[in-house]
């Protein structure tokens, strides 16, 4: 028997991953918080998880190589990978998870980072039975239940999904936002290939159900979704769009991320990724405030269609980050107990379930009933 502690959060320091450790503690798994720094680990476990004096957990800090962090891994489940932009720092922690023998969670909607994923690791995480799901989090499979829930009826094969929230993204999320800008394209399914969005589109305008008001959206990367549902024998079309509902906010997106480009253009990688950074942090230096279900809000729509038949289903929802906790942390605690329903690469609806992924959501408060509407 080994003492080791079955869930490793890497990136614990972070709003994310305090959020992941917080409800692994709700859930009575013991865990590892892990990252580069002792003093913000400590300070981040003591200071910025809820009722971490009743957790079953340590600190430990790890240089973010693949042999250190396999040797940190070993004896360990799961994995919880926070640390991003991922397209740049996953392989690392990808590799180590599949040399150790852990399920690999993350928090990634990194279109690229997913493809990397599913061609160059899959496999290797199904030989083993291990699943590798990167993009357990809210803005993507919050959106996938709705998806799954219209996919219901048969006969559906194209989905349209529009992703909002409310509330300004962490340090992380934007550095990682200019940073995927700057390094990849971002696609949508059509007839079961990927085609690249128009780099110039700038904002669409979407219908947002609940309000009069056009919301302000982008491309987004991407997203997780045309990734997920690329070898979904049911669905041959998927585009995905998404943003804040604070449209002062959105307009000024495509600006920041233009300007971010330009000056970069000519840059090395590595001068390029310490400029962004440093445009990111001119964005948002600090962490965001504890999510307000009042002010964080949450929307996911998705529109599924066929030659004869449409569904419409909406989750509203709060507290998109906590969201993204509660999910990652009952992933881990579900793959502790048996199984998941696909190992290698999937989605957290393929590998846990989407009704009981939305069930964990409703549980905790954070989504209300779906409301579905189906027209034959």
């Amino acid at each position: 028997m080994t003492d080791q502690r079955p869930v490793v959060v890497y990136g614990a320091s972070g709003y994310t991953g305090r959020l992941v450790c917080e409800y692994l503690r709700e859930y009575g798994v013991p865990f590892i918080a892990a990252g580069r720094s002792e003093e913000k680990l400590t300070d981040s476990m003591t200071a910025h998880v809820a009722g971490i004096e009743t957790a079953d957990y340590e600190v430990r800090t790890v240089e973010h190589t693949t042999e250190a962090l396999t040797e940190l891994f070993s004896g360990s489940s799961v994995v919880c990978n926070t640390v991003g932009p991922f397209s740049d720092l996953g392989p690392e922690v990808v590799q180590a998870a599949v040399a150790a023998g852990l399920h690999y969670l993350d928090t990634s909607g990194e279109q690229d980072w997913l493809v990397t994923c599913d061609d160059e690791y899959g496999e290797q995480f199904r030989e083993k039975g291990l699943l590798l799901a990167p993009g357990v989090a809210q803005m993507y499979t919050t959106g996938e239940i709705a998806a799954q829930i219209a996919l219901e009826k048969p006969g559906l094969d194209t989905l349209d999904i529009a992703v909002f929230w409310g509330g300004s993204p962490t340090i992380a999320s934007t550095r990682t936002i200019l940073v995927n800008a700057a390094t990849s394209n971002a696609y949508y399914l059509e007839q079961n290939t990927f085609v690249e969005f128009d780099p110039d589109q700038g904002l669409v305008p979407l219908v947002v159900p609940g309000q009069h008001e056009l919301a302000q959206s982008l491309p987004w990367g991407g997203t997780s979704h045309p990734v997920w549902f690329r070898r979904d024998p049911r669905v041959a079309n998927c585009k995905a769009q998404g943003g804040v509902f604070n449209a002062a906010l959105m307009h000024g997106v495509p600006q920041i991320v233009a300007a971010a480009l330009e000056a970069t253009k000519d840059m090395t990688p590595e001068d390029r990724d310490a400029a962004l950074t440093a445009t990111a942090r001119q964005v948002m230096d600090q962490m965001p405030p504890r999510e307000n279900p009042r002010i964080n809000k949450s929307l996911d729509s998705v529109h599924a269609s066929g030659p004869l038949g449409r569904a419409h289903c909406v989750i509203h929802g709060n507290s998109n980050y906590k969201q993204t906790g509660l999910l990652q942390a009952y992933a881990a605690y579900s793959l502790l107990q048996q199984p998941p329903r696909r190992a290698g690469f999937a989605s957290g609806c393929q590998a846990f379930g989407h009704r009981e992924l939305l069930g964990v959501l409703r549980t905790f408060g954070l989504v209300s009933e779906p409301i579905l509407t189906v027209h034959d």
